[in-house]
């Protein structure tokens, strides 16, 4: 478990609590105006590990345990108090159904209590929105990579507050799922992202390997890593087959690469195809170093300006939500319905939640 807090502001910004739970992270971030004040999470990936991957049931059940001193936590990193809270925001969707569930009703809760707005955000949305916590208001308008273990997303973003539109999206795998699936083929431990950065910064050959590169050049803004992630198992296969050993680290660097190749090339072309001079990336996979690093030199050939949160931003977290939230409130937008429900399938066009929408 972990909680930061930074300076805090002068108090004519409002305070925004944000709680995130779609995935396997219980997160409470506490925002004023774009000053993170707080930002505490509890991690339930070690109770997911030995099934080598999240399970939805424990997840679920984990949030539950972990919601109230979470948000205590960030209260008291913060140093400040429920009732000193004007707005809560929580993630809606998309994510898993049990899990949403638990921070959507936690946050209703706590809204009622307090007689305070709620605002229900749209999980990519609050990807994009954490960027202004680190490097100030998002130019208008921006592409928005996101890439997580369910995302692999291309986004126009007008304006995070009112508009996003899709641009391209994963067919299959997701990258970060590709990640945990190679890993796995490696015999790494889960979650695999961080592992295969690691075992490819210990000397490993980008070049050992050519891996394919679907959907390189075929003029979408869509992705495709299922068969990456079938080509390296094939391969291990067949060198175990053969009796010769499996070199990790050269395997790790080569498939990171490949992501890392087709990811940074379609955020490029988008930018350039749309007009847009800045790329923003979020999610878990952007804390990734080799998928960092070659953003930063083709962005920086192609004339784009980067933006790319600090790691421990780009996995999910309540500063997130609550620096959408406090966006929202600012520019004045309606806050929820509180009969909104959790939607797993929240499209990214629907920045806040509204009633009615389907689970």
């Amino acid at each position: 478990m972990t909680a930061s807090a930074g300076p805090g502001l002068a108090t004519a910004a409002p305070l925004v609590l944000g709680i995130e739970t779609s995935c396997d992270e219980t997160g409470v971030g506490l925002v004023r105006g774009h000053e993170l004040l707080a930002d505490a999470v509890a991690s339930s990936v070690d109770e997911h590990a030995r099934f080598g991957g999240v399970v939805p049931e424990v997840a679920s059940r984990a949030h539950l345990e972990a919601m109230v001193p979470t948000v205590q936590r960030a209260l008291d990193a913060a140093g400040v108090t429920l009732a000193q809270v004007d707005a809560i925001a929580v993630t809606a969707g998309p994510g898993l159904a049990g899990a949403l569930l638990v921070g959507v009703c936690a946050a209703k809760a706590y809204a009622l209590a307090l007689d305070k707005p709620l605002y229900g955000v749209n999980h990519l949305a609050a990807h994009v929105a954490v960027d202004r916590l680190e490097h100030g208001p998002l130019p208008a308008p921006a592409v928005a990579l996101l890439v997580s273990g369910g995302h692999s997303s291309l986004l126009l973003v007008p304006d995070v507050a009112t508009e996003i539109v899709p641009l391209g999206a994963t067919i299959d795998d997701a990258a970060g799922e590709a990640f945990d699936k190679v890993a796995r083929v490696l015999g790494l431990p889960f979650p695999g992202g961080p592992h295969i950065d690691r075992a490819a910064g210990s000397g490993g050959d980008a070049d050992f390997v050519p891996f394919p590169r679907a959907k390189y050049r075929d003029g979408t803004s869509d992705f495709s890593f299922s068969g990456l992630k079938t080509a390296v198992a094939r391969w291990v296969e067949a060198r175990e087959a053969a009796g010769e050993p499996v070199p990790v680290a050269d395997v790790a660097a080569s498939f990171q690469e490949a992501v890392a190749d087709v990811l940074t090339r379609k955020a490029v072309d988008a930018c350039l195809a749309h007009g847009v001079e800045h790329l923003v990336i979020g999610g878990g996979v952007a804390a990734n170093s080799r998928l960092r690093a070659l953003a930063a030199q083709r962005c920086e050939a192609a004339g784009v300006r980067l933006r790319v949160p600090r790691p421990g931003l780009c996995t999910d977290n309540g500063a997130m939500v609550a620096a959408l939230g406090a966006e929202l409130l600012a520019r004045g937008v309606a806050a929820s319905a509180m009969d909104f429900p959790a939607d797993s399938s929240l499209p990214v066009t629907a920045i806040t939640a509204t009633a009615g929408q389907r689970v």
